[in-house]
């Protein structure tokens, strides 16, 4: 996987670049800012785009930003943020577009973990960070449908939210593939999610999830 990371800590940066590394990928460039990046992408041709949310010149969404411009103009690319705190601006809009994870910076320190869920954006996969998923249930204001569900789905929609498969959701909550099939089944007709041949029901789900909790 060749990576190109845009991160303006030095420490962290380079912390970056060696897991990576260390992890058998290629970091092509690694970026103090998000200026230059879209001439970046163009040249090393990355399958994975690693943006600290806060950087220069006013550390408030930079990187969110860029991040919406590189999918817009590279959907095919993998872009996966990274925060200190939770910030949920701009997280709803980029989940529609795949490919796109968001994960807080002390997710670092479980490297395995940290690598899978790369891998997963980098494959057109999503990753969401349990806190941001928590955060964004915890808000007031579900509509009805959320509501009917009970917690182990409300348990099995955020571990799909963060972007896991029905084999990972049953190794994390110590079900069997099947019955986890069925609280899924569960969850997207409580949702009033219908049958579809071209349009992944799951990601249909967290979105609806997603946006019913922002407001």
């Amino acid at each position: 996987m060749r990576v190109l990371i845009a991160e303006d800590q030095v420490l962290l940066r380079e912390g970056l670049v060696r897991l990576f590394e260390d992890g058998g990928h290629e970091v092509a460039v690694a970026l103090g800012s998000t200026d230059g990046l879209q001439a970046a992408i163009t040249e090393h041709q990355p399958e994975l785009v690693v943006l600290d949310i806060r950087m220069p010149p006013t550390f408030t969404d930079e990187g969110a930003r860029a991040a919406r411009d590189v999918k817009q103009e590279h959907p095919e690319l993998g872009v996966l943020l990274l925060s200190q705190h939770v910030e949920t601006t701009h997280t709803v809009d980029l989940v529609t577009l795949g490919g796109f994870g968001y994960l807080l910076k002390d997710r670092v320190l479980d490297v395995a973990e940290f690598l899978s869920a790369a891998e997963r954006v980098a494959q057109g996969g999503s990753a969401l960070d349990p806190k941001v998923v928590a955060s964004l249930i915890s808000r007031p204001g579900g509509n009805d449908q959320l509501e009917q569900l009970t917690e182990r789905e409300r348990e099995v929609l955020e571990l799909m939210a963060e972007g896991l498969t029905n084999t990972g959701i049953a190794v994390r909550l110590y079900l069997s593939e099947r019955t986890v099939e069925a609280h899924v089944r569960h969850v997207l007709m409580k949702l009033g999610i219908a049958e579809s041949e071209h349009i992944n029901r799951r990601v249909l789900a967290v979105l609806k999830h997603l946006s019913a909790a922002q407001r």
